[in-house]
């Protein structure tokens, strides 16, 4: 077993890369990005036909070619997109802190830092202050002709990207992408867990009990609740339940949207368990029921089966009771089907809750990079990725060991 683990975990490292690849190409070849945007503000700041540092023309040339220099730069547009893989990878040293000089001269290059850029027998280099000493290697210079004149810049080198936990800043929000998801991530797995919870603890009850009663009225019309609310995605079911019980046009029973009340932290203890209970009802049905559903049959068509086996026929022939027969028998080997599926279903709730978070307005991950998506802050969406791909894996290797803890037969080799 300790091998296969160590085994599944080497795989994983391919297929994480493999799908972050992918993901990354794709967002960074879809138009729209957030180089698009800015060069779309600087031509609507312009005007159609308008002035942007003293040159008039009409489309990309409305910006000078300098600034739309600095702009590709700043957004790693002038590097091919394998190396721009690579440096938000953290596999492959980024250009960082770019600075204007000019050779010869003193220049303030932040923390109160001064460089000088001089030509040496070894080519342009960069020198603390007016010293002779060398800036330590940590700056780099080049020159570029731009717009008709030569210019020279320093910057550093660094390696630092997802591999070394930094995710970069978002656009929108200006801070870290990692203290963004630190702020929200709580608030999702809650969420998730609890909806998890529900759903295992409804879907086998409901599918033991549809399995005894099958072809019953109850299973008939069960069944026609089951398929209704599996068809009906978690977010419009949200919508649904916002409008019937948290608006004035129907019965306004619960809260319309968010974790908690405006006045939550001077609430007292039992006002605040009752508040954010309050909150968590709607929310958590739209997170519940399409898992529910698929666990439901799942269950119900696996007591079935067992139900059927010799062994169970056996057990009444020696005139077991029909209850021990059931639930202590036939159940035990029912169970493993939605035990295989726990790892799964983890990660599906903690990351598939885009449009429910957005619908009631809760500040989650799932929110979060939903108005990132919408937004081009592709920062947040490469951070999401991420998370989502490695719980999926981790949930998928989770599913594997549980279902060697709960049926003996199995043995991964």
């Amino acid at each position: 077993m300790v091998t296969y683990i160590i085994r599944r975990l080497l795989l994983a490292i391919p297929t994480f890369f493999g799908c972050t690849l992918v993901v990354f190409t794709i967002v960074q070849l879809a138009p729209g990005g957030p180089f698009e945007q800015q060069v779309r503000q600087l031509k609507m700041s312009a005007g159609e036909r308008g002035t942007v540092g003293g040159v008039a023309s009409s489309g990309e040339q409305t910006i000078p070619p300098r600034a739309l220099e600095e702009l590709k730069r700043y957004y790693q547009y002038d590097k091919p997109t394998w190396e721009r893989y690579l440096c938000w990878l953290g596999a492959w040293p980024r250009e960082v802190d770019h600075y204007t000089v000019q050779i010869g001269e003193e220049r303030l290059v932040g923390s109160g830092a001064k460089i000088t850029v001089r030509k040496t027998q070894n080519g342009l280099e960069v020198f603390e202050g007016t010293s002779d000493k060398i800036a330590d290697g940590w700056f780099c210079a080049s020159t570029k002709l731009s717009d008709g004149t030569t210019n020279t810049y320093v910057f550093r080198k660094e390696i630092s990207g997802i591999l070394q936990g930094n995710f970069g800043k978002s656009k929108d929000y200006g801070e870290p992408v990692m203290d963004l998801v630190k702020q929200r991530l709580p608030i999702s797995i809650q969420f998730g867990l609890v909806g998890f919870i529900i759903s295992y603890v409804v879907a086998f009850n409901l599918g033991v009990q549809k399995a005894l009663r099958h072809k019953s009225f109850f299973d008939v019309s069960s069944s026609f609740f089951v398929v209704a609310i599996n068809s009906l995605p978690g977010w419009a079911l949200g919508a649904l339940l916002l409008m019937f019980f948290a608006t004035q046009a129907y019965w306004p029973l619960l809260p319309l949207g968010n974790i908690q009340s405006g006045d939550y932290d001077m609430l007292e203890i039992g006002s605040k368990i009752v508040d954010r209970a309050s909150h968590f009802i709607l929310p958590t049905i739209a997170y519940s029921v399409a898992g529910i559903a698929s666990l439901t049959m799942l269950m119900k068509n696996s007591l079935l089966e067992n139900l059927g086996m010799d062994y169970v026929r056996t057990a009444f022939a020696k005139g077991l009771k029909e209850q021990r027969v059931v639930w202590y028998h036939a159940l035990r080997n029912s169970i493993i089907p939605l035990a295989s599926r726990a790892g799964f279903i983890i990660a599906v709730f903690l990351g598939a809750s885009y449009l429910i978070e957005f619908v009631f307005n809760i500040d989650g991950l799932g929110r979060l990079s939903y108005m990132s998506i919408l937004s081009r802050d592709y920062t947040v969406v490469f951070a999401f990725t991420v998370i989502n791909v490695a719980t999926l894996l981790i949930g998928n290797l989770l599913s594997d060991i549980i279902l060697a803890i709960v049926d003996p037969r199995i043995r991964f080799r």
